[in-house]
């Protein structure tokens, strides 16, 4: 990533200083503490809200500005805001259901693309000062997440669309003309309202910068040494959970439906059971799920989207403290079952997301091939006393273990009924104290992708660096399409290369035809044995 040259940003810097009366300090490249990063991973799960004064066309939100014409700009500009007045907003009620649903932190859009400010900024006229509600949306909402405590996080654009067009310069995003570093007044603009949020409302937790960050974040880090900044200081996937585990602090950020914003037209919604699985799945590769909402014009969540937070809350409600303080296990999941790893403990946690309901009054027989239990190892389910199966008096629904040559068998019921028609269809969660890895998992990496223009074919090399214990595994490569994609967005789902057997650690390769010039893919490299999926980094290539 191109880094800001020195001298811009300090002239940056001098400028957002003066232009708020403060004294100029001096610019000092920071990065995230280590010990605020182990904070991070440990809280699991946040609350993204995507909130723009153009939730009141149901539109996506800011990109409309790009493209548009002078007169859709005008009233965007001029119109919009005379209209946004979101009188049902209380931010007291979206904090109560954030922390029955286990919600740790908390991420609001201050400033999204457009450019528009949700706090009464003394840097532009285009904010929530000057709409009929005029109150300061980003203060309420930061102030009752904190009495709730949700750690505050904030969203912040260094893009500025009403800036470049203020500027009569053209709209667009991720090309140089229009970034910060090539523009001195915005990359003033953003760095005296960078400055205005981080001395306004106290310590804030997280900060998200959706593009750009350099100079921003260093300004934060100087401001507030305690701040996570996460895009553009650690990986924040969107819309999609990277393939293999990562003992480094990163953040999934997924929509509930297919839109950011409120945006009623076409939108699909993800079902609870779908959001919990998402769940799973980052914190069982050592991420964080931000899972967003995006509020309605008059200020209250769509009732979908409550709807789902409520589901989650039950959800997490008996099962949170496999989710909270957790670490990835030896292996993120044996087919249907996924782990976590309690942080510092020997604590494992096993989340059956088998396909069929296990059903209340259900005994299951499985066997853990991952898990080893040891003399002090106690097996139970979340959430139940394992004592008591309602109106089955002579029923004593004990769950038991035995460490057998292929695994550790565990056979439990599930006792605790959750709803009325004892059809609650989410994960059951198993509690394993004590225990030990029965083997180590494969490792693997890629090494190179390259082009051969000549042969019309794509070259992989990978290194197959450990094979866990299994006398083969199976070896290979992945790729998708990834072609007009923002950096941090993915779509297509993984297509496997012919893989091959490998009894040995070592360098293996493939040559894969029929990928197209002219467009982008992202390859990763794949290890299979019996038991699972292990991949090893990826690495996006642009076929000429």
């Amino acid at each position: 990533m191109k880094r800001l040259s020195l001298p811009l940003m300090m002239f940056a810097a001098l400028t957002a200083a003066l232009s708020l009366g403060a004294a100029p300090a001096p610019m000092v490249v920071r990065t995230n503490r280590a010990d605020r990063l182990e904070w991070f991973r440990d809280q699991g799960f946040g609350l993204f809200i995507h909130w723009n004064l153009d939730c009141q066309l149901g539109s996506v939100i800011s990109h409309s500005m790009v493209g548009a014409t002078e007169d859709y700009m005008r009233r965007y500009v001029e119109e919009l805001p005379k209209t946004f007045n979101p009188r049902k907003f209380h931010p007291e009620d979206w904090a109560v259901l954030a922390k029955l649903a286990g919600v740790r932190y908390v991420v609001f859009t201050a400033k999204h693309h457009s450019g528009f400010c949700m706090w009464p900024t003394k840097t532009t006229d285009f904010s929530i000062k000057h709409t009929p509600y005029r109150r300061d949306i980003t203060g309420e909402l930061l102030r009752a997440f904190k009495r709730h405590g949700i750690a505050p996080g904030l969203y912040f654009s260094p893009d500025d669309f009403w800036w470049l067009y203020k500027n009569q310069k053209t709209l667009q995003r991720n090309i140089p003309d229009v970034q910060p570093e090539n523009n001195p007044g915005l990359m003033a603009h953003d760095l005296a309202q960078v400055r205005e949020l981080l001395t306004r409302y106290g310590p804030i937790d997280v900060l998200f910068f959706d593009g750009q960050g350099q100079g921003l974040r260093d300004l934060a880090w100087r401001l507030q040494p305690d701040t996570v900044v996460t895009r553009s200081a650690i990986s924040t996937p969107e819309q999609f959970v990277p393939g293999q585990a990562n003992d480094q602090a990163w953040e999934a950020c997924i929509t509930m439906g297919k839109a950011w914003g409120y945006q009623p037209t076409l939108e699909d919604y993800k079902d609870g059971g779908q959001l919990i699985s998402l769940l799973i799945e980052t914190r069982a590769k050592g991420g964080n799920l931000l899972l967003n909402v995006g509020p309605k014009p008059d200020g209250e969540l769509p009732i979908e989207q409550e709807e789902r937070l409520r589901e989650l809350a039950l959800w997490m409600f008996v099962n949170g403290e496999a989710i909270h303080d957790a670490r990835p296990w030896v292996v993120t999941n044996e087919k249907d079952i996924w782990y976590t790893k309690r942080k510092d403990a020997d604590t494992v946690y096993a989340f059956v997301k088998e396909k069929e309901r296990w059903k209340v009054g259900e005994w299951k027989e499985l066997v853990l091939q991952s898990v080893k239990a040891t003399d002090q190892t106690k097996v139970n389910v979340l959430g139940q006393n394992d004592k008591v199966l309602e109106y089955k008096a002579t029923v004593r629904p004990k769950t038991t273990w035995k460490q057998e040559p292929d695994g550790l068998h565990i056979r439990a019921m599930r006792a605790q009924r959750l709803d009325d028609l004892r059809q609650w269809p989410n994960p059951v969660v198993l509690k394993i104290t004590h225990a030990l890895p029965a083997q180590p998992a494969p490792r693997v990496q890629i090494v190179s992708v390259k082009w051969d223009g000549q042969a019309r074919l794509v070259r992989c090399v990978g290194v197959l660096e450990a094979l866990g214990g299994a006398g083969a595994v199976e070896v290979g490569f992945q790729y998708r399409d990834i072609t007009g994609l923002d950096t941090h967005e993915r779509r297509d789902n993984w297509q496997t290369l012919p893989l091959s057997s490998r009894s040995t650690p070592g360098e293996f390769s493939f040559a894969a035809p029929g990928l197209q010039p002219g467009r982008a893919y992202e390859f990763r490299s794949l290890a299979r044995n019996s038991l699972l999926n292990v991949f090893g980094g990826e690495i996006v290539l642009k076929i000429q």
